[in-house]
């Protein structure tokens, strides 16, 4: 069976709740006929609640850009599984490269993360993906693999079951850099080897794995007819409601 792609905007910190009602007002009518695949915002924390209302009844889900690990306690600034999933939340971005590289997070927090997420019930898009150096090191499968060996550690297929990854080349997010379709498929490949080592071979092949870094009108259909690509993880091309109605079409 044919897995549904996903396409998720990334908003990072851009818009207030206003800005927020007034994306949806524009970009929903745009793909309000779509069904083909799933479609998911995550916008600042402060949006979530405008997000989720102007979403409603539609078929875009809503979806935070982070979460802690524990589902409580005295760590200010931080938000719980359970406040996204009371708010409305159905998704969350799960170690993007910039919580990796402003804010240090680990692979090892990440992995907590995802735990959190799953054990809530929400559907985690966890990130992974090599810098610039690494790359030209010739090291981009050794990092995908510890990577994905941490961030999947001690957790069951069972348990597993709502897990997406969003493969993002760190060199070309933000950059106008994109890895070729075949680039992005040979890491998408490996990716899904070490899902098939975590959880087994059926898991593996139902489990989607996005493409995030300069994804754009331009280039979307060439990255999503890539059979190892099952959709996009999108910065700031989703930041414009046509734009994104644009990229969700191909």
């Amino acid at each position: 069976m044919a897995r549904k792609k996903l396409i998720a905007a990334n908003w990072k910190m851009y818009k207030n709740p206003q800005q927020t009602h007034e994306f949806f007002r524009h970009f929903l009518p745009l793909v309000a006929d779509h069904n083909r695949d799933e479609i998911v915002v995550c916008p600042p924390f402060v949006d979530l609640h405008a997000a989720v209302e102007a979403a409603k009844a539609s078929n875009v889900a809503i979806g935070g850009q982070n979460l802690h690990w524990e589902k409580e306690g005295a760590y200010t600034g931080e938000v719980s599984s359970s406040m996204l999933l009371a708010v409305g939340c159905t998704h969350v971005i799960i170690g993007h490269s910039e919580r990796r590289q402003y804010f240090g997070e680990t692979d090892d927090i990440v992995n907590l993360k995802l735990k959190a997420a799953l054990e809530a019930g929400l559907t985690p898009i966890v990130c992974v993906g090599e810098v610039l150096e690494e790359r030209e090191a010739g090291l981009t499968e050794d990092v995908l693999r510890r990577q994905c060996l941490r961030a999947f550690h001690a957790i069951s297929g069972k348990k597993a079951g709502k897990l997406v990854v969003a493969y993002e080349p760190v060199w070309a997010i933000g950059t106008g850099k994109t890895a070729t379709p075949q680039m992005a498929a040979e890491s998408h490949s490996l990716i899904r080897g070490e899902a098939t080592k975590a959880f087994g071979e059926q898991f593996a092949n139902n489990l989607r794995i996005l493409y995030g870094g300069s994804v754009k009108a331009e280039n979307a259909k060439a990255l999503m007819t890539e059979e190892e690509i099952d959709g996009a993880l999108v910065g700031g091309a989703s930041l414009d409601g046509k734009s994104f109605a644009a990229i969700v079409k191909y």
